[in-house]
């Protein structure tokens, strides 16, 4: 039951979720890591580490494939939202080799992908969103409802997202940014929820994070909250969207104990702050592993609420030879 996760960067803790999964399941199988840079520290901390070709790259796919047929690769995990598409598309050859790609349905990955179609899909589903300002909106630009926020429709990990409080700072943005979207800016405690839906796109699992401190779009210090209202709405969420599989990471705004949250964002991949909710006992890897047997996954909330995570730097040491 050998597992590559592909773009893996900086996800050591991900990387170690899932040798502790194999050590209990499949002790004598393998974590692998690919990334197109030889400087990824999550390379280090696997069983075996291999080198691909950027994922945009029209070798991509075929030099994946080859390396899951020579290493009897059974799971695939990606984890950067550039690759989803190319993989998506392909799912099916890899289950032709024997295995399995953790990965969502083309459509709802190309809906997901674009911020701006990601939000008029919620409110279509019946959820809450940002209002979207249109071209016709944004040639009015003093008419706006300020402060919006704007953000790449395309974007990661909070690059060139922002709040604009003028119109003066929207001209001047919207210039300069690429494919930019703008939208009303929500108020209220800000949450990422991580949501684990099995094969048959069935949400298992959401735990809740609330987001206290961010770094680069990734959150250093939050903490777990067992808050069923919004436990409920992101599983729903991930159910109405269809197609999901594994670890779909949502971003919302809870406005008020009454309401419903208002959702902003969903990434359909295992997120930088997944550790929290590992931690906390939702063992998304282990359930990966075991739903690639063929087991049932069955509904699981019993994960620690309150649990507090203070993020800080870790370095891994090798020589440069090596």
């Amino acid at each position: 039951m050998n597992v590559l996760l592909t773009s893996s960067g900086r996800r050591v803790a991900l990387v170690r979720a899932f040798r502790q999964a194999l050590d209990d399941l499949h002790p004598s199988s393998k974590v692998f890591t690919a990334d197109v840079s030889p400087w990824s520290a999550a390379l280090r901390a696997s069983d075996e580490r291999v080198l691909l070709p950027p994922c945009e790259d029209a070798g991509y796919a075929p030099a994946l494939l080859d390396l899951v047929r020579r290493r009897d690769i059974r799971i695939v995990i990606p984890l950067i939202d550039t690759e989803l598409l190319v993989l998506a598309c392909r799912r099916d050859e890899f289950l032709a080799a024997g295995c399995q790609v953790i990965v969502s349905d083309p459509a709802v990955v190309e809906t997901t992908r674009d911020k701006r179609l990601s939000v008029r899909r919620f409110r279509e589903l019946g959820f809450r969103a940002p209002r979207v300002f249109d071209d016709e909106a944004l040639e009015r630009a003093d008419d706006l409802p300020y402060p919006v926020f704007m953000k790449p429709a395309a974007g990661s990990s909070s690059i060139d997202a922002m709040r604009v409080d003028t119109p003066e700072e929207l001209r001047f943005w919207f210039r300069r940014l690429k494919d930019p979207v703008v939208q009303s800016f929500e108020r209220g405690l800000e949450y990422t929820i991580d949501v684990f839906a099995d094969l048959d796109g069935r949400a298992r699992c959401a735990v809740p994070r609330q987001r206290w401190e961010v770094r680069a779009g990734e959150i250093s210090k939050g903490r777990t909250v067992k808050d069923r209202r919004l436990m409920e709405a992101g599983k729903r969420l991930v159910e109405r969207l269809g197609g999901c599989r594994g670890c779909v990471t949502l971003q919302c705004f809870d406005v008020g104990a009454n309401q419903e949250p208002v959702f902003f964002e969903a990434n359909l991949r295992f997120g930088g702050g997944f550790p929290l909710s590992h931690a906390a006992g939702a063992d998304y890897p282990r359930w990966i592993l075991e739903m690639c047997e063929g087991k049932a996954i069955g509904e699981f909330d019993d994960w620690r609420d309150g649990l507090v995570m203070l993020r800080y730097d870790e370095a891994v040491y090798f020589h440069a030879g090596s």
